[in-house]
């Protein structure tokens, strides 16, 4: 997301930007200087119409300066309160904070957006900034996936309220991701359980990615590790069930050829057990669900 896309979200700022009206700070400052008590950073801030620091913010963005298009912004949104204007500068101010890499700020300020003006023209684009901001905290698998919950429900937001928008296929992207996210985090954690031979603990997490996340970049080793832990057990007929739906599925996978591998050295096959629960699984992995 680039300077350029966002400003294509606002149809008024296209138009302020083509009559920037940028004051002379210079002029301000010689004219104040002398005086101990004015603090010159703050000078047009309480002073400009909203318009002029908008044209400001706009100005000091295309020039890379980002802390100050965000304190224009700011002071726009706090000066005019619930005005047109403030509107405008809270989602610019969205966008910035995000640009800025300030997460927390950019969804407090995204999230007020949405509770003030959830219908206006530009709701679906803050929305789409706020799943983004949700994704930017996604976490390596050995940590905290809460953020990809987050990157889930923002994006999902995108798509079932703004689903004419443009930023329906990215936050469709950005669900696949945090999914993918999602299942590595149990399957970290089932292969832990694995390696310490506490096979019930392990199933369970291999389960949840085979039943929640089929349609994830996890769901073969899933398959192969639910084989490989029944195996283990002794629960011969689930580990055939477990690697049948892995072969119908991935018939070329490296994973299918290992859990075949892993039950022939047992004098066993694939062989699938239609009352199991991995062949539902299975039913409706095939299905595309």
């Amino acid at each position: 997301m680039d300077y350029a896309r966002s400003e294509s979200m606002m149809k008024t700022a296209r138009a302020l930007l083509a009559s920037l009206v940028i004051l002379s700070a210079g002029a301000l400052i010689s004219g104040c200087q002398s005086d101990p008590d004015i603090d010159i950073t703050k000078l047009g801030l309480n002073n400009d119409p909203p318009d002029v620091l908008y044209n400001q913010a706009l100005a000091n963005m295309k020039a890379g300066n980002m802390a100050e298009a965000a304190r224009k912004f700011d002071a726009i949104d706090r000066e005019n309160p619930f005005s047109e204007w403030a509107r405008k500068a809270l989602v610019m101010s969205t966008f910035v904070k995000y640009r800025q890499g300030k997460i927390d700020d950019a969804l407090a300020s995204g999230n007020r957006y949405m509770a003030q003006y959830p219908k206006s023209e530009d709701a679906a684009y803050v929305q789409y900034l706020i799943g983004l901001s949700y994704s930017k905290q996604i976490s390596d698998v050995t940590q905290d996936q809460r953020a990809s919950s987050k990157t889930i429900e923002a994006m999902q937001a995108v798509i079932d309220n703004y689903p004419d928008s443009e930023y329906v296929d990215d936050a469709q992207a950005k669900i696949r991701y945090a999914r993918d996210q999602l299942a590595g985090k149990e399957m970290q954690v089932g292969r832990y359980y694995l390696e310490r031979k506490e096979y019930l603990a392990a199933v369970s997490r291999f389960r949840i990615v085979v039943e929640k996340y089929p349609n994830t970049n996890q769901i073969e080793e899933a398959l192969a590790r639910l084989v490989e832990a029944y195996y283990a057990m002794g629960i011969v007929e689930e580990a055939q069930t477990a690697a049948a739906v892995l072969g119908h599925n991935y018939p070329d996978s490296q994973w299918y050829a290992d859990s075949f591998k892993l039950l022939q050295s047992g004098g066993a096959e694939p062989r699938e057990n239609k009352g199991s629960w991995i062949s539902a699984a299975g039913r409706k992995l095939l299905l595309g669900s």
